[in-house]
C-alpha cells in the first residue's frame, strides 16, 4: 500500500482541475497582453478566474492579484507595506511560516524594523491580551498572524484579531495558505488588509497563488517589469495556473462540508487508533483538539524512538509519506522552529500527518500498524 499523508506540504492535482487546464496548455497559448484575438481570449479567461476567486471570498475582483504562490504574496504584502507606510514595528509570532518570519527578519536586518512577538502558550495558542498590549504600545505597526498553523494545526480566530487591530487602526495581514479551500472565508466579515492563497494546498497546480489586497490599502508593485496584474506584478501571467487555481478553489469551496466530514473522520480515527496502540503517544499543539485545529493536520509525538530522520526513512521505505514539519524547511537540520517554541523537546519523535479527501480509513490502519512495528523494532 502507498499512503500519502503529507497534504499540508502539497496536495495531489484533482483530475477536474487538470481537465480545465489542458485546453489552455494545448491551444490557449496567446499572451494575455497581446491585443489580437488570441490574446484577448486568454485575458478574458484570466479575468473570469479572478472574478470567481473574488466571488468565493466576497471581495472585489480588483482586490485579487495572482502571484507565484503564498510565499511571494506574503513577501509582497509585508515588505511593501512596511516600507511604503513607514511602519516601524512588525507584530507577529515565533511559530509563523518561514515565508513570514524570514521576511520580517530581513526587514529587521536591512531596515532596522522592530519585531515584537506575541506570547503563545505551551499549546501554541496566542495570547490576545498580550497582542492588544503590544499594539497599544506600538501604534505604528503591522500585525501578521497566520490563520492555521501548517505544523501543529492551531487555528487563530481572525475575527477576534481583526477587532483588536481595528480598535487601534492597525494594519492586519494573515497567511491563510493552509485554510483557503478548507474553510469558508468571508472577507465582508473580517476587517483585514491582506490574505494569501496557494493553489497546490487545495488540489490545484503548483507555482500559482494570489494576494488579496484590500482596496483601501494601496502599495506599489513587488516585481517590476511590466503592466500585468494592473501594474502590480510584472511578468507574463501563468495562465494555466490561474485557470487551475480558480477551478480548484471552486471545487474545494463547493464541497467544503463533505470534505471536512470525511477528513475529520480520518483524523479522529487515527487519534483513537494511536492512543489504543501506542502507550505514551501525545499530540503537539492543538492538533488533536477537533474544535481548535485544522482538520487536515495531526502532529504526533511518538515515544521510545530517538532518531527522527531514521523514523521518517522507515516510514518511507514502507511507502508512507509524512513529514517532520514544514516542507519549506526540509533542507534544514535545525528541527522544527514551531515545536521548539512551544517547548516540545522531550526526546520523542515528532511527525506531522496531514490528510485529504483522497485518503481512507484503511490507510490509517496501515500507517498506525507500521508505526507500532517501527516503534517496537
Amino acid at each position: 500500500m502507498n499512503v500519502y499523508f503529507d497534504n499540508a506540504a502539497t496536495t495531489p492535482l484533482e483530475k477536474k482541475v487538470l481537465d480545465k487546464m489542458i485546453p489552455y496548455m494545448e491551444n490557449g497559448f496567446g499572451n494575455p497582453s497581446s491585443i489580437h484575438k488570441r490574446g484577448r481570449e486568454i485575458k478574458s479567461a484570466i479575468e473570469k478566474s479572478r472574478s470567481r476567486v473574488a466571488e468565493i471570498l466576497s471581495c472585489e475582483p480588483g482586490e485579487i492579484f495572482f502571484t507565484s504562490g503564498g510565499t511571494e504574496a506574503d513577501n509582497m504584502f509585508i515588505t511593501n507595506t512596511v516600507l511604503e507606510k513607514k511602519i516601524d514595528t512588525i507584530v507577529t509570532s515565533r511559530i509563523e511560516h518561514h515565508a513570514v518570519l524570514h521576511c520580517c527578519e530581513y526587514l529587521n536586518r536591512s531596515h532596522k524594523i522592530n519585531i515584537k512577538y506575541v506570547n503563545i502558550d505551551e499549546n501554541g495558542e496566542i495570547d490576545a491580551d498580550h497582542l492588544e498590549d503590544i499594539i497599544r504600545k506600538n501604534t505604528n505597526s503591522l500585525v501578521t498572524l497566520m490563520h492555521g498553523n501548517n505544523e501543529i494545526g492551531n487555528l487563530n480566530d481572525l475575527k477576534i484579531i481583526s477587532k483588536i487591530c481595528e480598535k487601534y487602526n492597525t494594519i492586519l495581514h494573515s497567511d491563510t495558505v493552509q485554510t483557503l479551500g478548507h474553510y469558508k472565508i468571508n472577507l465582508n466579515d473580517i476587517n483585514i488588509h491582506g490574505i494569501v492563497g496557494s493553489a497546490h494546498k487545495f488540489h490545484g497546480p503548483k507555482g500559482i497563488g494570489f494576494l488579496y489586497l484590500n482596496n483601501k490599502h494601496k502599495i506599489s508593485p513587488f516585481i517590476h517589469g511590466g503592466a500585468q496584474e494592473r501594474n502590480m506584478r510584472g511578468g507574463t501571467e501563468n495562465v494555466y495556473g490561474i485557470i487551475g487555481l480558480s477551478e480548484a478553489l471552486t471545487l474545494a469551496t463547493n464541497n467544503i462540508s463533505s470534505h471536512r466530514e470525511k477528513v475529520l473522520k480520518l483524523k479522529s480515527y487515527m487519534i483513537s487508533s494511536l492512543e489504543k496502540k501506542i502507550k505514551g503517544v501525545k499530540f503537539n499543539g492543538m492538533s488533536a483538539d477537533i474544535d481548535k485545529s485544522l482538520y487536515t493536520v495531526l502532529n504526533v509525538s511518538i515515544p521510545n524512538i530517538d532518531d527522527q530522520q531514521m523514523f521518517l526513512f522507515n516510514l518511507d521505505i514502507n511507502n508512507i509519506a509524512a513529514s517532520a514539519g514544514s516542507a519549506c524547511s526540509s533542507g534544514s537540520d535545525s528541527g522544527s522552529h514551531v515545536l521548539k517554541e512551544i517547548s516540545t523537546v522531550d526526546g520523542n519523535v515528532n511527525v506531522r500527518f496531514s490528510f485529504s479527501k483522497y485518503n481512507s480509513l484503511e490507510e490509517v490502519d496501515y500507517v498506525v500498524n507500521k508505526i507500532v512495528e517501527i516503534s517496537e523494532f
